[in-house]
């Protein structure tokens, strides 16, 4: 007899987020889509909305205009005294904390749909932030699998070192079914790789040929992973086969992020069943 998970509380409100980043397009098309006729994402027994998350940069067709909104949801910058004087993100982020939770309120949404694109070649993409979460492992292979033959990577973010403030969640979770026992295949985060610089802290190398538009294939000690400027080879240290993810991605160079390292396990979730209005 196999042990069944009940999600005693059914999904109720769902809200899906695009312009998170003002220059990632796809998101914003399709929520201002479903703004005007929403009726291909409404379920019944569900209050489903789409929601434009930063208007100002969507405007200037920007990633941001103060700070990066996916990286001030966390409760010191959600806990600041409202001014004009703050970063627009930070009063932006307040202001859908108010919307749409706050997290474990009574009237909080239940899931959130956060939409973006990424100029690495990662294809569809789920991010995943918790690997002891049955629901969520179910959600994520429910998603898979419904995309099928088409690959979709599950990139797990979980990390004691690396700390998220974002509004990620993405889920679709049919009401009053059950899911049997699934295993998931995910993409573990182990560490981000910087660019060599130089002693002025300028980038002194690229992206090796060998590794550009390689995200998730297996990258080996010794590889290629950068060439200087004057023409050398940086090649993978370590003694293991990683994964990279987020190959030259154009957003990250702010943020000092050549790649990011990962490794492939698998994830193992109870059956859930979901319990009816």
């Amino acid at each position: 007899m196999t042990s069944c998970h009940v999600v005693e509380d059914p999904i109720k409100k769902v809200a899906i987020f695009g312009g998170t980043h003002g220059n990632e397009l796809t998101g914003v098309f399709l929520v201002k889509h479903w703004l005007e006729n929403g009726a291909e994402i409404q379920r019944t027994g569900l209050e489903v909305k789409p929601f434009i998350t930063n208007p100002r940069a969507v405007k200037k067709c920007t990633r941001y205009i103060d700070c990066d909104l996916n990286r001030v949801f966390d409760c010191e910058h959600l806990g600041k005294k409202m001014s004009e004087d703050l970063p627009y993100e930070v009063r932006r982020a307040q202001e859908i904390n108010h919307l749409f939770g706050p997290k474990g309120s009574e009237d909080c949404y239940d899931i959130i749909f956060d939409l973006h694109n990424t100029t690495s070649n990662m294809g569809c993409t789920l991010i995943l932030e918790d690997s002891r979460n049955d629901f969520l492992i179910q959600m994520f292979h429910y998603i898979k699998t419904s995309l099928a033959p088409l690959p979709c990577y599950v990139y797990l973010i979980e990390h004691p070192s690396l700390k998220y403030a974002t509004t990620r969640s993405i889920a679709k979770y049919p009401v009053g079914k059950e899911f049997p026992p699934c295993a998931l295949e995910v993409y573990k985060i182990m560490e981000k790789v910087d660019y060599p610089r130089n002693e002025n802290g300028e980038i002194a190398a690229i992206i090796h040929p060998n590794l550009q538009d390689q995200d998730w294939k297996p990258l080996r000690p010794g590889d290629p992973v950068f060439l200087t400027l004057d023409g050398k080879t940086v090649p993978l240290g370590g003694d293991c086969t990683v994964h990279p993810v987020f190959v030259n991605e154009a957003a990250y160079y702010e943020k000092k992020e050549a790649f990011a390292k990962t490794t492939l396990l698998t994830l193992n979730a109870k059956s859930v069943r979901s319990s009816l209005h």
